[in-house]
């Protein structure tokens, strides 16, 4: 993925939306779990974006799960809940 990430979160719906590079020319978005949506370019099948419903609620467990693991990665990320 090359480009500029871009970074979009709704508080009072509880959604989070990542998006990367330049928008798809021509996209296609599946719901890959309950709530996740990923949009992909559909010649490239490159990641274009990817949406969250119930953010938080989802946060609190991944770092739940993060913590146990012990993981170090290169920045910090600070989820407000």
């Amino acid at each position: 993925m090359k480009g500029k990430m871009s970074v979009y979160y709704d508080e009072e719906g509880d959604f989070l939306e990542v998006s990367f590079g330049l928008p798809a020319e021509e996209g296609t978005t599946e719901e890959v779990e309950p709530g996740i949506f990923i949009t992909k370019e559909i010649e490239t099948g490159e990641i274009k974006n990817v949406g969250i419903l119930d953010f938080k609620q989802r946060a609190v467990i991944l770092r739940q799960i993060l913590g146990k693991l012990n993981l170090k990665f290169p920045v910090d990320v600070v989820i407000p809940i």
